[in-house]
């Protein structure tokens, strides 16, 4: 039995570390981690680290640029 595209679940891009999330956004590190720690961006801290979906990130500042 083969499974479609569609009945995959989904791979999840995470970005770990504050330092990684500033490369995808753009920003520098200490930009980046008040942006994290204010909440304005959508991240969250597990394990004394932050994370992020890379997904989220580029969507989030698209519609902020829109």
């Amino acid at each position: 039995m083969t499974t479609t595209d569609a009945e995959k679940p989904s791979q999840i891009d995470l970005i770990w570390g504050a330092e990684e999330i500033s490369k995808v956004i753009g920003r520098p590190p200490r930009v980046t981690f008040h942006l994290l720690t204010t909440g304005a961006i959508p991240a969250k801290k597990v394990g004394g680290r932050w994370v992020a979906e890379r997904g989220k990130l580029l969507r989030f500042f698209m519609e902020t640029a829109a």
